[in-house]
């Protein structure tokens, strides 16, 4: 998965893509992740993303739920921020820890 953000004076926005590495297509998928510097979620784009204190969960909408082996999906998110905004750490796909590139 790749994660790429545009910032501005407290605030940004982020692009999240979700590669499917494996051999079997994924039926419904859940990306969760920490942001380590406080940022809040405001709106969020094809996927629904919750968050809870510094724990954000992003889940499939109903059309892009499903990637075979070598597909990929997008979303994407605003958020606000005071201080920093280093990216999200501990990136986890539905359950099992995600490598980031």
């Amino acid at each position: 998965m790749s994660y790429s953000k545009n910032e501005w004076s407290n605030g940004f926005t982020a692009d999240v893509t979700i590669t499917n590495t494996g051999s079997g297509t994924i039926n419904g998928w859940t990306l969760a992740w920490s942001f380590p510097g406080g940022q809040q979620i405001t709106n969020s784009w094809n996927a629904t993303v919750s968050q809870s204190g510094s724990s954000v969960t992003a889940r499939n909408v109903s059309y892009n739920g499903s990637l075979a082996p070598g597909a990929t999906t997008s979303f994407g998110f605003q958020g606000t921020y005071s201080g920093g905004n280093p990216n999200p750490s501990a990136f986890s796909l539905n359950g099992s820890a995600c490598t980031t590139g």
